[in-house]
């Protein structure tokens, strides 16, 4: 199994970042041009619900839109997912993702209120042509560096 990673500093507390990334509503307003909505299509957010992502025109020439199963969540910090249908389905299989959010630690006030926003992915490719999913990774972490923006506003 292959598996790429990245990682951006928020300036917002991690318990803050969570609540967004996990609530469709606040999550579809956060950079509509990236992400158009997100609902629960199935369950409500824990282990088993599905969550379809409908992506906005900045990524649309790559995914439009991604069907997830929720595989595990430690609330609070992390979620773990499958894409079960959609474009990331049709290039990796398997294709898994998880979305962390961990306090940064330091003495200095302002470091109280940042935290580490991590993706990591673990796929397959399906086909030899297939690119490393390197678009997926930077479009996830600018849509969470948008999450700074939002926030001021929420």
């Amino acid at each position: 199994m292959r598996s790429m990673q990245g990682e951006v500093v928020l300036n917002i507390p991690a318990e803050k970042a969570w609540e967004m990334y996990r609530d469709n509503e606040i999550i579809s307003k956060i950079n509509p041009e990236m992400l158009a909505s997100a609902e629960y299509i199935q369950g409500d957010g824990g282990p088993g619900s599905l969550r379809l992502f409908k992506l906005g025109p900045a990524v649309r020439g790559y995914v439009k839109e991604s069907t997830e199963k929720i595989e595990k969540v430690e609330k609070g910090r992390s979620v773990s997912y499958s894409v079960i249908r959609g474009c990331l389905k049709n290039m990796y299989d398997p294709y898994r993702v998880t979305f962390s959010f961990t306090p940064v630690k330091g003495e200095e006030e302002e470091e109280k209120d940042k935290c580490l926003a991590e993706w990591k992915a673990e796929f397959e490719v399906l086909a030899p042509e297939t690119p490393m999913p390197e678009k997926a990774r930077d479009a996830a972490l600018g849509f969470l560096k948008s999450f700074e923006k939002f926030e001021l506003s929420f």
